[in-house]
C-alpha cells in the first residue's frame, strides 16, 4: 500500500512516511493510492469479532507485513486498548424509540479520539524505537483531540508534544485534562481564538518543509492518516453488531466537527460496507450548508453547548471532496486555494451530487440539544453529551415521523457527558461527579497563553526548538 496527496503533488509514500506527517509537502492530505475491498463473504466471516480483532483485520489492509509484522501489531493494539474501562471497548446502548448509541468514550479522556489516538501513540513508539529518532507532535484542538494526544504519548521516550487549545471555548474538564498534565514531553498553549484560528499558525509551520524535516514535526489531529485508518473500525464494528447477517444498510449519524469520522466512514463504504451517513451539526452549520447548497463559505463561529463542533471549516472535507470527485487532485488544489485565499469556494455540480448521494445533513441549535438530552434522560435515564445529542436529535426527528421498527440506525457518541456539566445543567439534568473530576478540579495547571497581539507562529516555532533542545539534553544525545 502506497499513499498520495489530495492535491496531487506527492505520491508513492509508505505508511511510515504518512504516519510521521501532517499536511504533506504540497499542502494536501494523505490518502491511500487505492482502497482495498472487503467482500461480502469476508464481511460475514467477521461477524462476532471483537473490536480488538477487527482492528487486527483492517489495519493490515493499509500497512504491509514488511512495515508492521502481525505480532508487533497485535502487541501494540493490546497495549493501546488496555487503557479502556470496558472489555467491549465500544459498547452499543440500545435505548427506547429505536435509538442506538455507539459509545466511543471509554478511554482515558472520555472521547472517541482515545480509540485511534491510543493506537497512534503505540505506532509512534514502535517505529521510533526501531529508528531511535525523536518526534515533535504539534496539535490544534477544539476540545478532545489535545487531551487524547497527550494521554497517548505522555512520558514517551521518543515523543514531545505541543498542544494549542482555544481559551474559554473548551469545557472546564476538557481544558483541565490538558493543562493539569506535568510531563517533560508535554506543553500546552491556550490561544485567544477559535479552533479555526489555531489551524492557521499550525498550517504555516507544516508548510515549511525544511523546518518540518529538521525538527521531525508530525500531527496527531485527524490530519494524520493513521487516525482515519483506525476510525474505519468504528463503522465495521457498529455494522456487525447491529446487522450480523449483513443483509441491510446501516444509517450512521455522525456528530460532525473536523470531518475525520465521515472521512473514515466514506472509506469504509468504498471498501464495501453497506452504510449511509448523516452529518449532524450544531448552529455552526457550514457542513450542512455546503452539502445542501454547494457553497462552502467561511464565517463567524458561534460558541455553543457542543464546543468540539464550533468551527467553520471541517478540514477533512478536503479528503471527502477528493474521494467524491473521483480523485480529481487538480480540482481539489483549486478549491483549497480558493478556501484559503477567499474564504469560499463553489462545489461543482458533479461533485455535489456525489456528496449528496452519500450523506445527508441535519442541523440543531442549543435549544434542540437541550431538549434531546432531556428527552433521552426522561425515556431511558441515559445521559447524552451535547455532541451525541446532535446526532440523537436527528434520530428522534425521523423516528417520530416514520415509526419504522425495521429502520437500522446508530448514532455515534463522540464523548462522555462527564466532560460537559454545563450542558447537562442547561438541559435541566444533574451532572455526574466522579473522583477523577474532583482530582482535575483541584490539580495545579501548566500552560502559556497566546494573546491576539502575539505572533502565534513564532511562539510555536520557539517552543518546538526549546523542547527539541531539551529532549537531546535529557537523553544526552
Amino acid at each position: 500500500m502506497k499513499y498520495c496527496s489530495t492535491q496531487g503533488g506527492v505520491s508513492g509514500l509508505s505508511f511510515e512516511d504518512v504516519l510521521f506527517s501532517g499536511f504533506l509537502g504540497d499542502g494536501g492530505m494523505a490518502l491511500p493510492e487505492s482502497i482495498p475491498e472487503v467482500s461480502m463473504e469476508t464481511l460475514k466471516s467477521w461477524a462476532g469479532l471483537s473490536y480488538r480483532d477487527l482492528v487486527l483485520k483492517i489495519v493490515p489492509l493499509y500497512v504491509s507485513e514488511e512495515e508492521l509484522p502481525a505480532t508487533a501489531l497485535e502487541g501494540l493494539v493490546d497495549k493501546a486498548l488496555s487503557t479502556f474501562d470496558t472489555p467491549e471497548i465500544a459498547p452499543i446502548a440500545r435505548l427506547s424509540s429505536g435509538l442506538n448509541i455507539l459509545e466511543l468514550f471509554h478511554g482515558r479522556t472520555w472521547a472517541f479520539k482515545d480509540l485511534a489516538m491510543s493506537v497512534l501513540g503505540q505506532l509512534f513508539d514502535h517505529f521510533l524505537g526501531k529508528s531511535q529518532k525523536h518526534l515533535m507532535i504539534v496539535v490544534g484542538t477544539s476540545g478532545d483531540t489535545g487531551s487524547a494526544a497527550i494521554e497517548a504519548v505522555r512520558g514517551s521516550r521518543w515523543v514531545d508534544i505541543v498542544v494549542v487549545l482555544p481559551r474559554n471555548r473548551c469545557t472546564q474538564i476538557q481544558e483541565l485534562q490538558m493543562t493539569t498534565v506535568k510531563e517533560d514531553n508535554v506543553f500546552v498553549f491556550r490561544a485567544d481564538g477559535t479552533s479555526d484560528d489555531i489551524d492557521q499558525p499550525i498550517k504555516k509551520v507544516f508548510s515549511d518543509v525544511d523546518y518540518v524535516r529538521k525538527y521531525s514535526i508530525c500531527s496527531a489531529n485527524s490530519l494524520n492518516w493513521a487516525r482515519i485508518m483506525v476510525q474505519i473500525v468504528h463503522f465495521y464494528y457498529a455494522y456487525l453488531k447491529l446487522c450480523p447477517s449483513c443483509d441491510q444498510d446501516l444509517e450512521v449519524v455522525i456528530p460532525t466537527g473536523g470531518g475525520g469520522n465521515i472521512t473514515a466512514g466514506l472509506i469504509a463504504k468504498r471498501m464495501g460496507l453497506p452504510v449511509q451517513f448523516v452529518c449532524a451539526v450544531n448552529s455552526n452549520d457550514i457542513v450542512a450548508r455546503m452539502i445542501d447548497s454547494g457553497l462552502c463559505q467561511l464565517g463567524e463561529v458561534t460558541p455553543s453547548l457542543a464546543p468540539a463542533m464550533d468551527m467553520q471549516f471541517a478540514y477533512n472535507f478536503e479528503r471527502v471532496w477528493y474521494l467524491c470527485s473521483g480523485r480529481d487532485a487538480e480540482l481539489i488544489r483549486q478549491m483549497m486555494k480558493e478556501v484559503e485565499s477567499d474564504g469560499r469556494t463553489e462545489i461543482p455540480d458533479s461533485l455535489l451530487k456525489q456528496m449528496q448521494s452519500e450523506m445527508r445533513t441535519f442541523v440543531i441549535d442549543d435549544e434542540g440539544i437541550k431538549q434531546t438530552m432531556k428527552r433521552c434522560w426522561d425515556e431511558n435515564q441515559y445521559l447524552l453529551c451535547p455532541h451525541t445529542a446532535v446526532a440523537a436529535a436527528y434520530h428522534y426527528s425521523v423516528q417520530d415521523k416514520s415509526h419504522d421498527p425495521s429502520r437500522l440506525s446508530v448514532c455515534i457518541a463522540t464523548a462522555s457527558p462527564l466532560k460537559f456539566s454545563k450542558a447537562v445543567k442547561a438541559a435541566g439534568l444533574e451532572p455526574v461527579e466522579t473522583d477523577r473530576i474532583k482530582e482535575l478540579l483541584s490539580s495545579p495547571t501548566y500552560y502559556k497563553d497566546m494573546e491576539l497581539a502575539d505572533d502565534w507562529t513564532a511562539m510555536l516555532r520557539q517552543k518546538i526548538e526549546e523542547m527539541t533542545e531539551a529532549y537531546y539534553a535529557r537523553n544526552k544525545l
